[in-house]
Order: structure tokens, then C-alpha cells, then sequence
């Protein structure tokens, strides 16, 4: 298995990008890149690392780069790697990625008929939980209680009121060879995974924590502390699904929640109650987490 000795030391994704100090999805894709290597084509649609590492004439990309539109990333990667098949090219790797609000809502559409048709590409979702590049709204996939600038904290509402939209088990619904969580702050995890990702072939869905000191409202030197804490309070859970087999990849140590929600800002003015109400969903998210592993045969 890959360990972060492993990693040669070229790189494919450059320093020298404009994204925030500690930024989760910046980390991510340098790591995909160290991964994944020269032989590669990168497609991102409008998100944070569009603006920080693709904004030409300034690429931090050193593999073809594309970028249409906000909705076509599933669309796009299918479209270029059926071209390079025609072209008699099947040695190189077609990654698409994108944010949460371009996947869990706004690509939802075409990620579902990509999956359905099992195009051979790598669609990796980097959830940094709203959409930060355009100003820190919410996206169904930003947790419950979190403050955005579309669920303010005031008399009328105090954060998100509703819970995060699983989009890890709806792509698991379309029965693809491949489906798996990771986040940032858990290497060899991730590591594994993206390896796998990169020798299976058929409609491939990684999606990934990466969290966001801008958004998130944390200093920059917590980004791995904050994301470590996500898994070990059971607030995300790391599984993989493969050809039909569910398992789990890390059993939390189910740290109080709390313990997580402190270290951020947007989640500075939940009550006792809203804090209650979480950890009950995460009581809840695990037990159902094990219940599908159990009943895709991957868990005793």
C-alpha cells in the first residue's frame, strides 16, 4: 500500500496558486496529482479550485486542464474520455473535480447519467460543505446548524435546518464498481483509496472532506485537526463500496461532538439543544452506516 514515503516527488499541481492559507482542497490536489501522475487530464468546473489554480493564463496545472461549466463536469470528463478511446489512448486517466454545490446540487443531473451509464472516469467531490468560492452559501451538503451567508444566525433562523444530503450512497444506489469517503487529514486512507480509484476501471466517485478555514471559521493551522476530528466524532465516516461489498475503513473513537463543533465559527451559536440534536444524528448516521455495511456484506 502507499504511504506518504511513497510519493515521488514531482509535482503536477504547483505551489505557487492563490488559495487561503491551509486551504483543505489545495492539499487535496496536490495529493491527487502526486497520485495520479503526468498521464492525466484534470477537468474542474466553477469552485474555489477553478479560481485558485486554473485561472489563465496562470495554471498551477502541469497536465491538460479543462473548464466549462458550472453543471458539466460529468458531462465533460465522459466526453473526453470516450474522445482519448477513439484516439486509442486508454492509458490515461480522466479526473473530474468538483465542489459540493457542483456535484450534490448543481451536477447532480449529469453525475447521475454518467454513473448510470458507467463511464470509464474518476469524478472525485472535494466537500468543503458550501459554496465558498462564490461567497459561503449553503449547499445540501452543508451540515446541520451551520452558519452561512444564505442560513444566517438571527431572530428569524440560526444556521442550515436541515441535515447533509448523502451523496455517497445515492451514487452507491447507481451500482457503480466504485464508491468511497476519505478526507484530508487521514493520508494512507485516502492514499489507498485513490490508488484503487486509479486501477478500476468503470464509473469511479470519491468524495472527499476538505475542510475550510474560511468558511468553516477556524485558524489555518486546525485544517488537519478540524478534519481528524470529523471522523473520530462519527460526524464523517470513511467506507469504501467495491463491486458490490460495503466496509467501513475506520471505526470512530465517537469523540463527543462537541469537541468538533467548538474549534469552528459557524457553529458558534448552537445551543445545548442544537448540539444534543447533532449528536443524536450521529448516533443515528453510524448505526445506519454499519446497517448498510452488513447489508452489503462487507461488515460481521
Amino acid at each position: 500500500m502507499m504511504t506518504i514515503k511513497d510519493l515521488p516527488l514531482e509535482d503536477y499541481f504547483t505551489s505557487g496558486h492563490t488559495a487561503c492559507p491551509g486551504c483543505g482542497p489545495a492539499i487535496l490536489a496536490k495529493v491527487i496529482m502526486k497520485v495520479f501522475g503526468k498521464n492525466t487530464v484534470i477537468y474542474t468546473p466553477a469552485n474555489c479550485l477553478l479560481v485558485f489554480g486554473g485561472t489563465y493564463p496562470y495554471l498551477a496545472w502541469k497536465v491538460p486542464y479543462h473548464h466549462v461549466a458550472f453543471e458539466n463536469t460529468a458531462v465533460c470528463i465522459a466526453g473526453i474520455r470516450r474522445a482519448l478511446k477513439r484516439m486509442g489512448r486508454d492509458d490515461v486517466h480522466v479526473i473530474g473535480i468538483a465542489g459540493d454545490g457542483g456535484t450534490a446540487d448543481i451536477g447532480i443531473q449529469a453525475l447521475s447519467g454518467a454513473a448510470e451509464r458507467n463511464e470509464d472516469v474518476i469524478y472525485i467531490m472535494y466537500d468543503n460543505e458550501a459554496y465558498m468560492n462564490t461567497g459561503i452559501q449553503r449547499s445540501s451538503s452543508t451540515p446541520y446548524g451551520a452558519w452561512t451567508t444564505t442560513t444566517p444566525v438571527g431572530k428569524v433562523r440560526a444556521g442550515k435546518t436541515e441535515f447533509k444530503k448523502d451523496v455517497p450512497r445515492i451514487m452507491i444506489a447507481h451500482n457503480v464498481p466504485y464508491v468511497a469517503t476519505a478526507c484530508i487529514s487521514f493520508p494512507n486512507d485516502l492514499l489507498a483509496k485513490l490508488e484503487k480509484a486509479k486501477r478500476i476501471r468503470g464509473f469511479r466517485y470519491l468524495q472527499i472532506l476538505a475542510p475550510c478555514p474560511t468558511g468553516w471559521r477556524f485558524p489555518p493551522e486546525k485544517t488537519i485537526e478540524v478534519g481528524r476530528l470529523a471522523v473520530e466524532t462519527g460526524m464523517w465516516t470513511l467506507y469504501e463500496y467495491e463491486n458490490g461489498v460495503m466496509r467501513i475503513n475506520h471505526k470512530p473513537k465517537m469523540i463527543p461532538v462537541e469537541e468538533y463543533l467548538k474549534l469552528q465559527g459557524r457553529f458558534r451559536h448552537l445551543s445545548e439543544e442544537d448540539v444534543k440534536r447533532i449528536q443524536d444524528y450521529v448516533k443515528r448516521k453510524w448505526e445506519s452506516d454499519l446497517a448498510l455495511c452488513r447489508a452489503y456484506g462487507g461488515c460481521e
